[in-house]
């Protein structure tokens, strides 16, 4: 597994400050919350996963290059 380089850090914590609302598409973990689950980013990690508070009170991580989540309003 490669990590992100602090430029793409950089752009991840930039397009998903804390409080920004996400939607799961696509999660390979057998503890993935339901696809279509919301949650809210509660910051970005040093290897650019997205640390999250799912609705329905999961908090995996959105791992960089493997999960896929949409922004919603």
């Amino acid at each position: 597994m490669s990590y992100p380089d602090r430029e793409t850090v950089a752009r991840i914590r930039a397009e998903f400050p804390p409080g920004t609302r996400v939607e799961l598409v696509w999660m390979d973990d057998p503890q993935a919350p339901p696809i279509g689950t919301k949650g809210t980013v509660v910051r970005v990690d040093d290897i650019a996963s997205l640390c999250m508070r799912w609705d329905n009170g999961s908090s995996l991580h959105v791992a960089y290059g493997e999960d896929v989540v949409r922004k919603i309003d």
